[in-house]
C-alpha cells in the first residue's frame, strides 16, 4: 500500500542527488549502507546483497562506501558492475540475495546520481519500509564519527557470471524467432552499452548500436530516451541512405525503459507499447482480467484505442513502482508509463526493463509479420504537452490558493474533452502540468496559464 507520509530522502525513484553532495557526499552513503545493513542483519544474519551501477563516474565510489557501511554490520556485497536496474532486480531474485542495490540516476544528467534498492523478491521496497530506512539514516548521521571519509577507495571487482547469467535470461525470455529483424539501437552510453549488444547478438537480431562508448560524463546526453527524436532521425536518415532498419530502439541511462521509432523515422512512445502489447497478450491469453495499468500521464487515446479492444485502462499515480503495485492489487499482467516503462507480469520480471520490452516488441512484429507502424496505427492520440516549471520548494498543491484555483478552472474548462494532471517531478525540483485537449489551441492556452500561476506562486 502506498504510504502517504512525506519521506525526505527516498523520491519515486530512490535517493537521488548530486555526487559529492549531501544526501550523495561520502559519509552520508556509507551511513546509508550502515542502514541497509542494520535492517538486513537483523532479518537475514551472514547475508550477501547484489550491487550493480550504470557508467557514471561517480556510480565505482558510490557503489564501494555503500559496501563499506553494509560490510560493517556484517552484511557482504557482490559486484555485479555496470548492469542495468532490471538486471540487479533479476539477480536479487534468481540468486537469492537479500537485496539488490542499483547505483544510478537512470536519466538524469552525469553529475547527479541515486541509490534504489530491490528486495530479495526483486520488487522495489515500499514506501513504509524506506520510512524506516530512513528513520536509521537520521539516526546514524546523529551519531558522531560513525563513517570515516578519508580511507582510500580500492574498487570492487565485479563478477562476470552476474552479468552473463541476466544476459542468458533476457535471450530465453523471447517467445519467437527475431532472426532478420533489423535495429538501430541507441544505448545513451549508460548500463546497456554492453549488455545490449550481447543480448541483441544472441537473439540474432541485426542491429546497429549509437552510444555505446561511455566515458563516465555523457551517460543521456543528447542521447537515448529522453531524446527519441535522435535515434528516430537516425532511423530515417540511413534509410534515405539505403541503409533500412525495422525500427529504432533507445534506452535510458540505467535500462529500465525503452521508446521506439518506427521504420518511417516516427517515435512510438510507451502508449503505443502499451496497446501494441496489450493485443499480443490478449492473443495468447495472457491478459488477465483484459486489464492494462498505465498512469495519470497516459493519453486519452490510450484510453480509447484499450477500450475498442475489450480492453480496460486503469490509471495509477505516476512512478513504476505505483504502476506495479495497482497491477498486484488487481492482477493485472501489463502495466506501464508513456516514458517506456514497461512492466510485463506474464513471466517473471518484477520491474521495468528495456530491454525486455525491446524484445517483446520484436517479437509482437515477427509473429505478426507487421510492422511497428502497422501494429500501433489507430491509436489516435489528443494533443498533449506537458511544461516543467522549476520551483524553490515543493509546497503541497492544496496549501497555493492560487494554484488550485488556476486547476478548478482550468477542469472546468476541459470538462469531458480534455485532460490537466498537475504533480511535482519524484526526482527533481520541477512541478509539471500536462494537458491534454482535442484541440491543439485550448491545450497550449489552459497549459500556458496553469503553468503562469505555478511559476509566480512557487517558482525559483
Amino acid at each position: 500500500m502506498t504510504d502517504t507520509r512525506e519521506r525526505q530522502l527516498f523520491g519515486t525513484d530512490g535517493i537521488r542527488g548530486v555526487a559529492g553532495q549531501y544526501p550523495l557526499d561520502r559519509r552520508t552513503v556509507e551511513i546509508i549502507g550502515r542502514a541497509l545493513g542494520i535492517r538486513l542483519a537483523a532479518q537475514h544474519p551472514g547475508v550477501q546483497v547484489v550491487i550493480g551501477q550504470d557508467t557514471r563516474e561517480s556510480s565505482e565510489w558510490i557503489a564501494e562506501l555503500l559496501a563499506r557501511g553494509l560490510a560493517s554490520q556484517g552484511v557482504k556485497a557482490v559486484e555485479a558492475g555496470i548492469i542495468t536496474t532490471p538486471g540487479v532486480a533479476y539477480l536479487a531474485r534468481a540468486r537469492a540475495f537479500a537485496a539488490g542495490i542499483v547505483i544510478s540516476a537512470s536519466h538524469n544528467p552525469w553529475h547527479d546520481n541515486g541509490i534504489k534498492v530491490f528486495g530479495h523478491d526483486g520488487y522495489k521496497l515500499s514506501d513504509a519500509i524506506e520510512h524506516e530506512i530512513e528513520a536509521e539514516i537520521f539516526r546514524e548521521l546523529e551519531q558522531p564519527n560513525v563513517a570515516a571519509e578519508d580511507r582510500a577507495l580500492t574498487g570492487l571487482p565485479p563478477d562476470p557470471e552476474l552479468h552473463a547469467a541476466y544476459v542468458r535470461w533476457l535471450a530465453q525470455s523471447v517467445a519467437g524467432e527475431l532472426k532478420g529483424i533489423r535495429a538501430l539501437v541507441d544505448c545513451a552510453n549508460g548500463a546497456t552499452a554492453a549488455l545490449g549488444p550481447e543480448v541483441l547478438r544472441a537473439c540474432q537480431v541485426e542491429a546497429e548500436f549509437l552510444n555505446i562508448n561511455p566515458d563516465g560524463r555523457n551517460i543521456n546526453a543528447g542521447c537515448g530516451a529522453l531524446h527519441p527524436d535522435a535515434v528516430a532521425q537516425a532511423v530515417l536518415e540511413r534509410s534515405r541512405k539505403g541503409r533500412h532498419f525495422d525500427l529504432g530502439i533507445t534506452f535510458d541511462g540505467d535500462g529500465d525503459r525503452a521508446l521506439f521509432s518506427d521504420a518511417e523515422g516516427r517515435v512510438v512512445n510507451g502508449d503505443a507499447v502499451l496497446l501494441l502489447a496489450a493485443r499480443q497478450m490478449k492473443r495468447h491469453g495472457s491478459l488477465r482480467g483484459d486489464t492494462v495499468v498505465a498512469t495519470t500521464m497516459s493519453n486519452m487515446g490510450l484510453e480509447a484505442a484499450l477500450r475498442r479492444e475489450g480492453i480496460r485502462m486503469l490509471r495509477a499515480p505516476v512512478g513504476d513502482k505505483y504502476v506495479l503495485e495497482q497491477m498486484q492489487k488487481t492482477g493485472a499482467a501489463l502495466g506501464g508509463e508513456q516514458s517506456g516503462h514497461i512492466i510485463f507480469r506474464d513471466g517473471d520480471s518484477t520491474t521495468g526493463d528495456g530491454m525486455l520490452t525491446a524484445l517483446r516488441v520484436m517479437a509482437a512484429m515477427a509473429e505478426r509479420r507487421a510492422s511497428l507502424a502497422e501494429l500501433t496505427a489507430d491509436l489516435k492520440v489528443f494533443p498533449q504537452v506537458i511544461t516543467n516549471i522549476r520551483v524553490r520548494e515543493k509546497k503541497p498543491l492544496a496549501e497555493v490558493p492560487p494554484v488550485q484555483q488556476a486547476i478548478a478552472r482550468a477542469e472546468r474548462e476541459l470538462g469531458t474533452e480534455g485532460r490537466l494532471v498537475v504533480r511535482y517531478s519524484g526526482t527533481e525540483a520541477l512541478a509539471r502540468v500536462m494537458v491534454e485537449a482535442e484541440s491543439e489551441s485550448e491545450m497550449r492556452r489552459v497549459a500556458d496559464e496553469v503553468s503562469g500561476v505555478i511559476r509566480h506562486e512557487l517558482g525559483e
